[in-house]
């Protein structure tokens, strides 16, 4: 019964689960949280590093979410929706806890070749990775921000100036010199461009 049950909630909108958890079906918002926890908590994560923290803000995402269902419009993706609650939420964390750092690099975009992987080449392209994640975490909170909404969530431009509340010229000219900031630290690491 219960599996049938799941099955039907995962066929459902998003705004459909909504309409549902306002009127009181709480098995539509724990299908909601089903969707987003795994997401929204892997945002999180990224933006301030730390596990149990992030675990933490994920259920306070949900706890708002969950307490402001009918101030969400059906016409705006409730993914947008649930990313600008996340995004506050990470942002009053790390004002409360960290100095925003800006700075103001300019130079081109880092772009990364994809080839088959040999045995070697697998194992350069793990390092790689791996020196991107840390160079990514050394970003200042609001670039890190947007090359995780960009770059690991797949936002559009519209979507993270919806979700920063940031002009979108601003979101394209912070993720350029986000970029630019990136290219400059893995240069420092040793990787040539």
């Amino acid at each position: 019964m219960k599996v049938k049950l799941l099955r039907a909630f995962q066929e459902l909108s998003d705004a459909e689960l909504v309409e549902m958890a306002i009127a009181g079906d709480e098995n539509s918002f724990e299908e909601i949280v089903r969707r987003y926890q795994r997401s929204i908590a892997s945002y999180v994560y990224k933006m301030i590093g730390d596990y149990e923290t992030s675990l933490d803000i994920t259920q306070e995402v949900f706890i708002k979410v969950y307490n402001n269902l009918t101030s969400y419009s059906s016409d705006y993706k409730f993914s947008t929706w649930i990313y600008k609650i996340a995004h506050n939420a990470t942002i009053d964390y790390l004002r409360r806890n960290y100095k925003d750092q800006e700075t103001d690099s300019e130079t081109s975009f880092l772009t990364l070749e994809s080839r088959l992987p040999t045995p070697e080449r697998e194992s350069e392209a793990k390092e790689c990775l791996e020196e991107i994640k840390a160079v990514i975490e050394c970003l200042p909170p609001s670039y890190r921000e947007l090359i995780l909404l960009r770059h690991s969530h797949d936002l559009s431009y519209e979507e993270i100036a919806e979700v920063t509340s940031l002009p979108i010229g601003t979101v394209k000219n912070r993720l350029f010199r986000a970029r630019a900031e990136m290219k400059k630290l893995l240069s420092k690491r040793g990787f040539n461009f």
